[in-house]
């Protein structure tokens, strides 16, 4: 992958989801927020059916491979953006690939059963999520002796699984998981310290939209009003060494990333 910074937006085919759940629920209405999200210059779609927000259903394979493959297939036929999946199940991994997905965006990191295996096998760009427990206990009282050194400890084990099992590191972008399993604490500290994970030499990926973090450095802002506290934690997190930022709000970075461009020119 290319170090210069892009946009990857969000398009989550749930009803369920922390910040759009439903929004994009039935196919015509994801494709159709795939399409806003094109003309405003998204550099990576990030397709997603099944919530990882805290105490999330769990989702079958069956019932998520059939929310995203129609949406994938649709997007592959208007448009040459990369699509991403955002999922942890070997079996979705392997039916979006085969649909036309050049990104795997996993909150698990591969550790599914299964999982290691099956992107040795696809080839494709894989990002290694860091998330302490899993979305249905992770904000359970969360703890770190330092989480800046404990997800680079993790990051460590991850990239050595993913060579064990055949992955190139030329195909791997850690992301250290805002929200997951970490304390508002934890979350100021690692975006403080972000810079750090360049240490691996790899892309970053930050994904720190609407989420609670923000909603908290602005005592406790509703979801929607959280759009320019998220484009200017993305902001700071670009110049803190993150090459990708995972966003709700493609047009409203995507102007900050501009004028940043233009003044650091």
């Amino acid at each position: 992958m290319t170090m210069q910074t892009k946009i990857m937006g969000v398009l989550n085919v749930t009803p369920d989801s922390f910040s759009d759940g439903g929004q994009h629920f039935n196919s015509v209405d994801a494709i159709q927020g795939a399409q806003r999200m094109i003309e405003q210059g998204v550099d990576i779609i990030d397709v997603g059916g099944e919530s990882t927000r805290p105490n999330a259903d769990l989702v079958s394979v069956v019932d998520e491979i059939q929310r995203i493959i129609p949406v994938i297939e649709a997007l592959i036929k208007i448009t040459d953006t990369p699509i991403s999946i955002d999922t942890s199940k070997p079996e979705v991994m392997r039916q979006a690939v085969k649909a036309g997905v050049s990104m795997i965006n996993d909150v698990y990191a591969l550790r599914a059963d299964g999982a290691l295996k099956t992107a040795s096998e696809l080839g494709v760009n894989i990002c290694l999520m860091h998330m302490q427990g899993s979305p249905r206990n992770m904000q359970n009282n969360p703890v770190y002796n330092d989480a800046v050194d404990d997800i680079k400890y993790f990051f460590e084990q991850r990239i050595e699984a993913c060579i064990g099992a055949g992955i190139s590191t030329e195909k791997l972008i850690l992301d250290p998981g805002f929200g997951f399993g970490k304390t508002y604490k934890h979350n100021l500290e690692i975006l403080h310290r972000f810079n750090e994970f360049k240490s691996f030499g790899l892309p970053l990926l930050a994904g720190l939209s609407r989420k609670r973090m923000i909603a908290q450095m602005l005592n406790n802002r509703e979801t929607k009003g959280r759009v320019v506290g998220s484009v200017i934690a993305a902001i700071l997190a670009i110049q803190k060494g993150a090459n990708i930022v995972r966003v709700h709000d493609v047009l409203a970075t995507k102007d900050a990333l501009t004028i940043l461009q233009k003044v650091e020119k």
